[in-house]
């Protein structure tokens, strides 16, 4: 069956995991729970990974414990400067404008920082929307619902005619329970819990159509 939507995760996927990118964001994270939340900072880190692996991510077991002002949380913890960490991405621009399935980027971040990433990446323009987390509250990735969700907005009837790429194999695991094709970003070889993996970003027209 063609693959015609393509949902892209964001941070660590589209640009390298080895950035550098996202170890700033969790850091931020971790100040903001120490500066607006008032919890000990030696209590941050261990709060922080049972959040991000009961809840999906930190934010949302946040939300389920805490009172605050969630766009105040989204915009603190990616106030960093992206540009010491991204660039444009050529080989990814072409790849993109070659491959003509409907592409939406699919992120636990919010659209805002989606959107500067895209920018700097030079890629903006290749995605028909973006699918953020505000849009699948009170859900996140890789809750099942948070697919129904993304996959409605992408006007995506079928889960069949839809890829997911994420460098999360939880994230591609969940993908593939709910029927969507799954590619895990930056493993080599075969993964248990995904359809594909991709190291090289040309690998992908021809993943797509092996399928």
């Amino acid at each position: 069956m063609t693959i015609t939507t393509l949902l892209f995760d964001l941070d660590d996927t589209l640009y390298p995991a080895d950035s550098g990118l996202w170890p700033e964001i969790k850091s931020r994270i971790g100040l903001y729970m120490i500066d607006r939340l008032h919890i000990p900072a030696d209590q941050v880190p261990s709060m922080r990974q049972k959040f991000f692996e009961q809840y999906g991510t930190t934010l949302r077991g946040l939300q389920t414990h805490y009172s605050f002002d969630v766009l105040d949380f989204l915009a603190y913890v990616h106030d960093v400067p992206l540009t010491d960490y991204i660039h444009p991405n050529p080989g990814l621009r072409s790849v993109l404008e070659a491959l003509p399935a409907r592409k939406f980027i699919f992120t636990n971040a919010d659209v805002n920082h989606a959107k500067r990433v895209l920018r700097i990446l030079d890629v903006e323009d290749c995605f028909a929307g973006i699918v953020d987390v505000i849009a699948i509250e009170p859900y996140c990735k890789p809750m099942p619902e948070s697919f129904g969700i993304a996959l409605k907005i992408a006007g995506e009837t079928d889960p069949k005619r839809c890829a997911m790429l994420d460098d999360l194999p939880r994230t591609t695991r969940a993908a593939r329970q709910q029927g969507i094709f799954s590619i895990l970003c930056g493993a080599a070889g075969p993964h248990p819990d995904a359809d594909a993996t991709l190291t090289d970003w040309t690998q992908l027209p021809q993943l797509l159509k092996d399928r």
